[in-house]
């Protein structure tokens, strides 16, 4: 059997470690294996390199994708789905195992309807895909987001400010809530729930009266206020799978609070931070499940499917409903996060 594999959307720690697994448990069975250069452009230009046990030794710890990767849409218009289709053929592609988001698997999703072996392996750093309970890359963007707190904390207390710290979040606020909660935010902002500026005031004036004379605000990219309609955007380029690029909510957030309070506030963008880095052991751990799992499917010619995470088990699913929708954040978790607020 001959193996495609891609990593596609943004880069994410633990890629490496899925990519390894793959590679070891597929040899096992004297597979062969392609690894698709960045992401489905890969396969649209034939570039790949072959892998095997020395391509991926080494890699379990490093961060990003000896892949690479890009947000290549290759269905958007018939001439690319065309020569995608004609590329999978012509290199005797038997199945193809991509590694991303809602938008890779998506297209994962899509191939698997037009005849193409395919298997999902669920990545994202905002741990917003449907039909897993966890993705691999979160715990280690959480991490980054609670250290990065813990040191914002003495320079803000120093100073007597108020802090802005934007995070990734796009459309749901998984970040913000578990990274906030654990680095001790004071409070932390969402997308599933547009805030009003004078409360978030409110609070800051609140530890005010209490003699706390700092202020630590989490929020992630994609909150807005309730007076606007939808998330912040810097600009209106739009990706190759018509998302526009988010930033400035933490911008907006410090003008407004420092004018309306008079403390002095700054923010932080931790922006791609997030995505760097060695991943954590656990997802080191996860991502290696999700691989060997992967290949579990292709030995029993179980195809359009998902790999995912459900409680302690890792399970598998029609890759159609790991990406129907955003998985948002669990708001009894958000207001568990309100009762440390002031």
């Amino acid at each position: 059997m001959k193996i495609g594999i891609l990593t596609g959307g943004g880069d994410c720690p633990g890629l490496n470690a899925v990519i390894r697994a793959v590679v070891r448990a597929a040899k096992r069975h004297d597979y062969e294996l392609l690894g698709f250069k960045d992401g489905w452009k890969g396969i649209l230009e034939s570039s790949y390199i072959t892998l095997d046990r020395d391509a991926v030794s080494g890699i379990l710890h490093r961060g990003g994708t000896i892949l690479g990767t890009s947000r290549t849409n290759p269905l958007k218009d018939d001439t690319s789905k065309k020569r995608l289709l004609k590329n999978i053929e012509t290199l005797t592609i038997d199945c193809i195992i991509a590694i991303g988001g809602d938008d890779t698997l998506g297209v994962a999703a899509r191939l698997f309807e037009l005849g193409v072996n395919t298997v999902g392996i669920p990545k994202t750093i905002d741990n917003d895909l449907s039909g897993t309970d966890y993705t691999f890359g979160f715990n280690t963007a959480i991490s980054f987001v609670t250290e990065a707190l813990d040191r914002l904390h003495s320079t803000t207390e120093a100073h007597h400010r108020a802090m802005v710290v934007e995070v990734m979040g796009r459309h749901a606020g998984w970040i913000a809530t578990y990274g906030g909660l654990a680095g001790g935010a004071d409070i932390i902002l969402i997308p599933e729930e547009p805030f009003d500026i004078d409360d978030v005031c409110e609070v800051i004036r609140r530890r005010q009266r209490r003699g706390r004379f700092f202020s630590i605000i989490v929020a992630a990219e994609g909150a807005f206020p309730k007076a606007v309609e939808g998330p912040i955007s810097r600009d209106t380029v739009l990706d190759a799978f018509g998302h526009p690029r988010l930033g400035g909510v933490g911008e907006f957030i410090a003008k407004e609070v420092e004018k309306k309070t008079g403390v002095e506030t700054r923010h932080v963008v931790l922006g791609h931070l997030q995505r760097g880095g060695s991943p954590t052991a656990y997802d080191r751990i996860l991502g290696t499940r999700f691989g060997v799992k992967a290949v579990d499917l292709l030995l029993d010619g179980n195809y359009g499917r998902m790999v995912a995470l459900k409680g302690d088990a890792i399970v598998d699913i029609p890759l159609a409903e790991g990406t129907k929708k955003t998985k948002t954040v669990n708001m009894d978790m958000y207001r568990l996060t309100q009762i440390f607020y002031g």
